[in-house]
């Protein structure tokens, strides 16, 4: 009986009764709630049994300012609740009232939630409007259409310009990590202009790329990158300068990005791996205003390696010598022998990487228009230096315009952007982290006492010499895109997307002699220059059609249309060597000898066709069909053209009669999708013949084939199915989506090995091996509390990504069979297993997986899988008043190299190790040791086994992390005469990691320079 009257009570709840117990229940923000208990017994608003006195109803002229986190709002509607008398603000965002004490103001905008206020005595009253999250009326960005979130049948994830904004970065990609679900950002190093990898919904591909199709307002964007390994390798990871670089986050108005078949199928086989679409901003209607932005800050690396100590790695030293046997040390031992101070002790991490980064940047934008024209201009500078010694810095301008232009009759629009960057990065030739980990902590100083690069009698190669030499860079990028557009009856367009890109890249490496010890007697003869230039020119022309038809319950949306697109590259990279004087390095004519490296040109071109047809029924059932015809040159002519499509399907549940008495659900939605979409990822010429050209002593030249013919070379396919649950619940108080995908990919495009007597080592073809995609996205977020003075607003994200090798004919007679398994992810590596440490000769032991008593690469079966096995994000933003906090946590739960990894040199030779290397065997009977016993390099067993270990299950340990990715903490100054808007802000960002991991940042687990955690004091002022 009392579980009947709990359930009657709970079924007769009011919407708000739920609300507010959701309020209370919030797990993943329980500790925040605690903390504003107190808060919650304060009344929104004056008691009802509070008077204010009203003998007599003095009438009296009540002004302000209403404004967003932007600036002021004109048009807003000023109303005194329950009359009519009304006004609205001007252009400048005031208002002017007559109203009494007592009476309610009401604000409202549309895209704007509703404000309250009484009047008291106060007669200036400013008012902050924020955008409504009604998830009905929000609109998603879809590239060739948009349409509202509770109607679209793809998955798509959106992160708006003030998330972007509140951090101090200098690429978008950064600003998206641990945003949105299914989209995994890694940033390659702390390198200022450095790369990044971006995965969306796992790796589909097993050698073709796997990167997504970037849009720019319209323009596609080619993400690879123009630098040279051999150029820029060593500074920058695998030489991945990223073209985004140049692209100011401050000028972004929104970032979507589009996942499954639905979503991505109308894009074909550019959309195989996802799209990122990157919107920039636009002018307002209003005055003219000057927006400006300012930052200053200061960077610094957020993990360093433990390493040992002198005391500790001289004991090192000396156990390896007793062990191998040597009792007189070596002349060329100095560290050890006497000739190094054997007291002195350096941190070299802090020396080569412990120095404080500064970052200044501004940027300044002019906006305004009228009904018919609006437009927006503007630019911005950046400068950030690095936490290496010397003066190296990244420096970058950008330039933007934007002009958007429709007639009267809103017949004919056009709109025209304009991005324009560049960057200058100048940076030592070597990352130079990798001298801090390995130099003996007890190395001589590293200048003397003149001030001259000491090199001890040549007793070391001074690692500072290598400051002499310089590694340069210089970008530019443009983009432009121009949309001309005529409505030609109601509802039916004709519109065309003109767009351009231009990519150059000059990349230099300078060596003079003066890099190496002046005991080698080198000169200018001896000076070395690496020249890499890059260009590619890219443009596309897009006409389509698009339109509706409504009757009655009915209504279909349509878009047709077509692609033509150029693109052509061109690369040529030049070295020299021998000058008279290092003043003219730069110059090829100076050298004795110039030496073509490489040079490429190539040309791709892509021709399609394309159409979407969305049928909708009584506002609940919704059908979308997407189709697209691909063309490629990069394929042969039997296999030049390609057809992928998808049909998407939405039941918005909510709008159902059952559901018309669950008060506490605003909306519902399932939708499902499936289709398919085509990789051509790959290099330019692939299919073909091609040559290189070699000097030879036959009349001089000689043209040599490098690969071979193979017309049947075709598409990669990528077949992918969707389904997924949305829904709102306690009027738009709490949304969520639960989310399932399977991905796969068949046809993959991978060299095929060749008998060696063909001469080649393989054959670009197509392979039938297929790679599974699968996992579970999970979105929440929530307005936890919203009231006159406070606001607490939370997102979650949460991705269980599955990665899955499902065939691969004869993979155990190809080149692949070393690093794939059948039934494994892609993302394995395969490693030796390490048994132990035999007690008795303190060498590891290793398992021999064939049992032919040899350890060697067929042994390498143990299986690790690097992928993470789940990740996200926690992002919460709190206002009260005029002060805003913003924060984000990132998480990864994954496993990586950790700092065994890549050390070559084992313990007991002359170079610094990870103290974690102290606990080890030293005499017959230890049974509990963590490593082998040292050796200086004598020992060739010990050696040899060394060797296996770090390729060994023991270079894996736990990387999962949770970091405090970003915070931004605001005020906002008001009433400030002149000044519309006024913001100051101190933004952090990878402030704080929470790791178990050992081997310096988890996030970047190699060599190479680890990110930077950053604090910046930023202003912002609208006039």
């Amino acid at each position: 009986m009392k579980t009947k009257l709990l359930l009657i009570y709970l079924l007769r709840r009011k919407p708000t009764d739920w609300a507010i117990l959701w309020k209370g229940v919030v797990p993943v923000n329980y500790l925040l709630l605690v903390l504003m208990a107190l808060y919650s017994f304060a009344p929104a608003h004056p008691p009802s049994s509070v008077a204010y006195p009203s003998t007599e109803q003095i009438q009296d002229l009540v002004t302000g300012t209403v404004y967003d986190a932007g600036g002021v709002i004109p048009g807003v509607s000023v109303k005194i609740k329950g009359t009519n008398i009304a006004t609205t603000t001007k252009e400048d965002g005031t208002y002017a009232i007559s109203a009494s004490v007592g009476d309610i103001l009401v604000f409202s905008f549309s895209g704007y939630e509703s404000v309250e206020i009484t009047v008291n005595d106060q007669l200036v009253i400013d008012v902050e409007l924020y955008e409504a999250i009604a998830l009905e009326e929000a609109l998603i960005n879809a590239g060739y259409y948009t349409v509202k979130d509770k109607e679209r049948t793809g998955s798509i994830s959106r992160v708006s310009a003030e998330e972007i904004e509140n951090q101090p970065v200098n690429n978008v990609l950064e600003a998206l990590q641990g945003r949105m679900s299914g989209v995994q950002i890694t940033e390659n190093s702390g390198i200022p202009g450095g790369g990044y990898d971006v995965l969306i919904r796992g790796r589909n591909s097993i050698t073709a790329g796997n990167e997504p199709l970037y849009i720019i307002d319209g323009v596609p964007y080619d993400m690879q990158t123009l630098g040279v390994r051999d150029v820029s390798g060593a500074t920058i990871p695998g030489g991945n300068i990223n073209p985004l670089n140049t692209l100011s986050p401050s000028a972004i108005e929104s970032v979507e990005i589009l996942k499954d078949a639905d979503a991505t199928a109308i894009y074909g086989s550019r959309g195989a791996n996802g799209v990122v679409l990157i919107t920039t901003k636009k002018g307002n209607q209003g005055k003219l205003s000057l927006h400006v932005k300012a930052f200053s800050g200061l960077a610094k690396v957020t993990q360093t390696k433990k390493l040992m100590n002198t005391q500790q790695y001289l004991a090192m030293r000396e156990q390896a010598f007793q062990n191998d046997g040597i009792s007189d040390y070596p002349s060329n031992a100095y560290d050890i022998n006497g000739t190094w101070d054997r007291t002195k002790y350096t941190d070299w991490q802090k020396v080569f990487i412990g120095n404080a980064a500064t970052q200044n940047s501004v940027d300044i934008a002019l906006s305004g228009g009228n009904k018919y024209t609006r437009y927006r201009t503007g630019g911005s500078v950046l400068k950030e230096t690095t936490v290496y010694p010397s003066d190296f810095a990244y420096n970058r301008i950008t330039a933007f315009s934007q002009i958007n232009h429709s007639s009267k009759n809103d017949k004919l629009s056009f709109d025209f952007s304009f991005n324009y960057g560049v960057d200058n990065n100048y940076l030592p030739i070597n990352d130079l982290s990798q001298d801090a980990l390995s130099l003996p902590p007890n190395a001589p100083d590293l200048y003397d006492e003149e001030g001259e690069l000491n090199w001890e009698n040549s007793t070391w190669e001074n690692p500072f010499s290598k400051l002499n030499a310089k590694y340069k860079n210089k970008s530019v990028n443009l983009i432009g895109n121009g949309v001309l557009s005529y409505r030609f009856i109601e509802n039916h367009r004709f519109k065309i997307n003109l767009g351009y890109t231009r990519s150059e890249l000059i990349e230099k490496k300078i060596l003079p002699h003066t890099l190496y010890n002046p005991a080698y007697g080198y000169s200018s003869q001896q000076s070395r220059y690496h020249e890499n230039n890059g260009v590619r020119d890219s443009w596309v022309i897009e006409p389509q059609i698009e339109g509706e038809f409504k009757w009655k319950k009915n209504e279909i949306l349509y878009t047709v249309g077509s692609t033509l697109q150029e693109k052509n590259s061109h690369q040529l990279y030049l070295s020299a060597e021998g000058y008279l004087n290092d003043i003219f390095i730069e110059n090829f004519s100076a050298a004795n000898q110039v030496f073509v490296n490489s040079e490429n040109s190539s040309q791709y071109r892509y021709l399609a066709a394309f159409g979407r047809i969305n049928y909708k029924y009584n506002g609940k059932y919704i059908l979308n069909l997407t189709g697209r015809r691909d063309g490629s040159s990069r394929f042969g002519s039997g296999n030049k053209f390609a057809n992928f499509g998808a049909v998407g399907f939405a039941w918005i549940f909510s709008k159902e009669k059952f559901a018309e008495n669950a008060h506490w659900l605003s909306f519902g939605k399932v939708r499902t999708s499936w289709g398919t979409s085509g990789n051509d990822q790959i290099n330019d010429n692939q299919y073909q013949n091609t040559y290189n050209i070699s000097d030879s002593d036959y009349d001089g030249v000689t043209l040599y084939p490098t690969r071979l013919f193979n017309p049947d070379y075709a598409w990669e396919i990528n077949k992918k199915f969707d389904i997924a649950l949305e829904g709102a619940l306690w009027k738009n108080c709490v949304n969520f989506e639960i989310n399932y995908f399977s991905n796969r990919s068949g046809n993959q495009l991978v060299g095929i090995p060749m008998p060696g007597t063909t001469g080649f080592s393989s054959i670009q073809s197509n392979l039938n091996a297929v790679v599974q995609n699968s996992g579970w996205e999970f979105s929440l977020s929530s307005t936890i509390w919203n009231n006159k003075n406070f606001r607490w607003s939370s997102n979650f994200n949460l991705t269980i990504p599955k990665n899955k090798l499902i065939d691969f004919p004869n993979l155990e007679n190809s080149t692949y069979a070393n690093l794939y398994v059948i039934g494994e992810p892609i993302t394995i590596v395969r490693l030796y297993h390490t048994t132990g440490i035999n007690p008795e000769t303190g060498i590891f032991e290793f398992e021999d997986y064939n049992n032919d008593g040899v350890i060697n690469t067929d042994d390498r079966n143990y299986i690790v899988d690097l992928s993470p096995k789940f990740y996200g994000g926690l992002f919460n933003s709190l206002q009260y008043k005029s002060i805003s906090l913003d924060f984000l946590f990132q998480f990864t739960k994954k496993l990586g190299y950790n700092e065994y990894h890549g050390n070559y040199a084992p313990p007991g030779m002359m170079t610094n190790q990870p103290s974690s290397y102290l606990n080890h065997w030293e005499s017959p009977g230890d049974s509990n040791s963590n490593y082998q016993q040292y050796t200086t390099g004598s020992n060739y067993e010990a050696y040899l086994a060394h060797i296996n270990f770090i390729e060994s299950n023991r270079i894996i340990s736990d990387a999962s992390f949770i970091r405090l990715k970003s915070l931004s903490v605001s005020y906002s100054l008001k009433n400030i005469k002149g000044i519309d808007f006024c913001k100051i802000s101190l933004n952090g960002y990878n402030l704080l990691t929470f790791t178990k991991y050992k081997g310096g940042d988890p996030e970047v687990s190699t060599s190479y320079l680890p990110p930077l955690k950053k604090l910046s004091f930023g202003v912002e002022i609208k006039f």
